[in-house]
């Protein structure tokens, strides 16, 4: 699985990263919203800046289709979350 961004815009008071998602071989657009969790220092003397984004797919337009029951006996959903966690680093000159 690969994300590739393509842009990011505002929407509102946050932020969206547009972009292609590829799943085995399939890539669809895909929008993300992002929250900036905060920047500051690292114990390296860089700057570093947390993320947070989130966005929803359906795993049957990438060509996921498996649908038997899982231990416990529950189905697995067509609707897939995508929850990223990011942590970036300033590039010094």
């Amino acid at each position: 699985m690969t994300f590739r961004s393509t842009g990011i815009r505002r929407d509102g008071d946050g932020l969206v990263v547009d972009g292609d998602l590829t799943i085995r071989g399939v890539t669809k657009p895909v929008s993300l919203t992002v929250e900036v969790n905060g920047f500051g220092p690292d114990p390296y003397g860089g700057t570093r800046a947390g993320f947070s984004a989130r966005g929803e797919i359906n795993r049957n337009d990438f060509g996921v289709s498996f649908n038997a029951p899982v231990p416990g006996g529950v189905m697995i959903s067509e609707r897939i979350q995508i929850e990223i966690e990011a942590e970036a680093v300033l590039k010094k000159d």
